[in-house]
């Protein structure tokens, strides 16, 4: 992979409004408000998507999404990709036609904000997918990563209303993208990784939202072996996450966290960690 760190960029006006306001007090301000606006996605011939989103990286977005819905194999299929920002319309070109009528048919509506859908063979597919199980997460890597990421400067704490999803590897932040949905967000971490052939295996992803069946349907099939989130988890998201040996942590802040799955690959070295009672805890669980 390149040296390329990829950072959300708060002063890109094309991404947010000033609007008058009126404040707690009385007084009027100006209240930077996220965008969000509507990018039509075509597949070939076939439209396929509209997505609402603040509008950056739309072709990462397009390509991401249809690689995370199976849609699309790899990037040595795509001969063209072009966006025209005046109709709001991105069309991915492929050199041949996939299955994607008989996709459309089975789609699922998620949890995630917005749009986000996926659909119904996926939850299958992820079963067959082997993570790399030499991706080792230092508890002492965690933490610096952690407040490396929190002290980004970024849109959120500017406007509000939007997530974010970093790719990273070891105590660095390699992308981080946001947007109004965390699934966009994801998908366009998806779309960087396809078009520039980034190798999963020694990577984790982190986001700020919930870890939902969505996440980890997407995380398993970008074959990223680590999921870090700030918030909580669901259900099914554990379920799924353990079927495929994903490391789900959760609760993600400052030096705390909680971790549901994929317990082998944590490696407690802190001194707050490094008891014997705690490793021995760790090793039943991941029985």
């Amino acid at each position: 992979m390149s040296k390329e760190i990829i950072e959300p960029n708060p002063e890109n006006h094309d991404l947010y409004q000033d609007l008058e306001a009126l404040d707690h007090t009385g007084s009027l301000i100006s209240a930077p408000i996220i965008e969000e606006r509507p990018l039509t996605v075509f597949l070939n011939s076939r439209e396929i998507v509209t997505l609402m989103t603040i509008g950056d990286y739309p072709d990462l977005l397009a390509v991401g999404y249809l690689f995370n819905q199976n849609m699309l194999p790899n990037a040595d299929e795509i001969t063209a990709i072009d966006y025209d920002e005046d109709i709001e319309t991105i069309v991915v070109r492929t050199k041949t036609e996939t299955d994607y009528e008989q996709k459309l048919k089975r789609k699922i509506q998620t949890s995630g904000c917005g749009q986000g859908t996926i659909f119904g063979d996926l939850i299958e597919n992820i079963e067959g997918v082997e993570l790399a199980t030499d991706n080792n997460i230092k508890v002492s890597t965690l933490y610096p990563l952690l407040k490396t990421i929190n002290q980004t400067p970024r849109l959120y704490l500017k406007t509000g209303a939007i997530h974010g999803c970093v790719l990273c590897k070891g105590e660095e932040p390699l992308v981080y993208m946001e947007d109004v949905g965390r699934h966009n967000a994801v998908d366009k971490i998806a779309g960087y990784m396809v078009m520039n052939n980034i190798n999963p295996d020694d990577k984790y992803f982190y986001t700020t939202g919930r870890l939902t069946s969505e996440m980890v349907i997407k995380t398993v099939k970008m074959r990223i072996p680590i999921l870090i989130s700030r918030s909580g988890f669901t259900a099914w998201a554990v379920k799924l996450g353990k079927a495929a040996n994903l490391t789900l942590l959760g609760r993600a802040r400052g030096k705390r966290f909680i971790a549901l799955s994929g317990f082998d690959r944590l490696y407690y070295d802190t001194p707050e960690a490094s008891s014997s009672t705690t490793m021995i805890k760790t090793q039943k669980l991941a029985i």
